[in-house]
């Protein structure tokens, strides 16, 4: 069956960004930020499909002969997913056959999404590769060693001695994770600067002839892409970028929350065989974010004197419906504060570990916060587990 690429004069534009609610102001001092971020840049596959002209073709990868598509379909029409992109032409994923296949095609595309995603962040930071001191390097959707990191050095030019931290197993939670380590190293190196690189290919991984309810869940929901932010540390100078100038270009990490929920192992995760890699998504885990995640991100703010009131921006991993759905719930916000993250997931889907820099990259260049203005970056992922970045512009 051949299905068309969707070009974008053919969809609705996005709606404009919510403004952002007045901010609260606050006797409590702001401790000195240890990172800032320069750039984020996100790298999309040529390939983009409609959400209902993919229907169908999942229905053949994902289906046997025959099966009744009626749940299928209902799945994809209620995943709020208006458009993805693909890692392949989707004529191609029926001839990958096996892991073996599926894993060198993650690695060829991901090599060339992720040389896109960090050379186009560097050049948006005003920045050489030979200026990067540490790449970190997420993806949850294939295997490689060397890994991304290693093979990507030498063709982006960076330098020899280089530090790099290559990252698996976090999966959605990894943007997020990536953020908060970045400003661990950066903390204890403020001279230095960092890259996160996240690439996931979540087309890649989906099971042929399975129709178990999570991988029909993932063929409605989850696209491809990669992204790279730069951060720098607070005594980084120089360059043609924001930081060799008089104002920053983005955000400042200002402090890091993580939480491990316990005996929530079996909530989301990979199951991996021969087949490759097959999802684990539980329906408890919008229970978990509706009942835990508003009273971690409640403490973790107090201890800065705020609260979710004070929070003007609002970075969230667009995990689905449901729990985009639980979030509003748990963190007692606006029907709209979550837009930006409704939005990725109309236009691009969950691209995993990309999504929160996807999200963080339309905010910097849509809406510009005001200087002073709160953020909040938060994702979850296998474990179960939430990440938590307070941020200000």
């Amino acid at each position: 069956m051949r299905v068309p690429v969707v070009a974008d004069q053919d969809l609705p534009p996005d709606p404009a960004p919510a403004a952002a609610p007045a901010l609260v102001a606050r006797r409590t001092a702001v401790p000195a930020a240890a990172a800032t971020i320069a750039a984020v840049h996100t790298a999309l596959p040529p390939h983009r499909y409609a959400q209902d002209d993919l229907t169908e073709w999942i229905g053949d990868l994902c289906l046997p002969p025959g099966a009744d598509r009626a749940v299928l379909r209902r799945l994809h029409a209620s995943a709020g997913v208006r458009t993805r992109h693909l890692a392949l032409p989707i004529e191609r994923y029926a001839g990958l056959g096996d892991f073996g296949r599926s894993n060198d095609a993650w690695l060829a595309a991901g090599l060339e999404l992720g040389e896109e995603a960090v050379t186009g962040a560097l050049r948006e930071a005003g920045l050489g590769p030979d200026e990067v001191d540490l790449l970190v390097c997420a993806s949850i959707t294939g295997v490689a060693a060397p890994s991304l990191d290693a093979r990507l050095a030498g063709r982006i030019g960076l330098r020899p001695d280089v530090k790099r931290v290559p990252v698996f197993g976090l999966g959605c939670v990894a943007g997020a994770a990536g953020i908060a380590r970045v400003h661990d190293y950066l903390r204890g190196h403020p001279d230095h600067t960092a890259v996160l690189l996240t690439v996931e290919l979540c087309s890649l991984t989906l099971q042929r002839y399975d129709d178990s309810r999570a991988n029909l869940v993932a063929g409605a929901l989850f696209g491809d892409g990669a992204a790279a932010l730069v951060a720098r540390g607070c005594g980084a100078g120089g360059g043609d970028g924001p930081l060799g100038g008089a104002e920053p270009a983005g955000p400042s990490v200002v402090a890091t929350r993580s939480h491990l929920y316990p005996d929530s192992e079996r909530l989301l995760g990979w199951d991996i065989g021969a087949g490759g890699f097959r999802v684990v998504i539980d329906a408890g885990v919008p229970g978990i974010v509706r009942e835990h995640v508003g009273h971690h991100l409640g403490a973790f703010l107090a201890e800065h004197g705020l609260t979710p009131d004070d929070i003007g921006t609002w970075v969230c991993h667009p995990g689905g419906p449901r729990v985009l759905g639980a979030l509003t719930d748990a963190l007692g916000v606006s029907g709209d504060a979550l837009d930006p993250a409704w939005r990725s997931l109309a236009t691009v889907g969950n691209m995993s570990s990309v999504s929160v820099l996807h999200i963080l990259e339309s905010i910097r260049k849509s809406s510009r916060p005001e200087p002073g203005t709160w953020g909040l970056l938060l994702a979850m992922g296998p474990g179960f587990c939430s990440e938590l970045v307070l941020l200000r512009w």
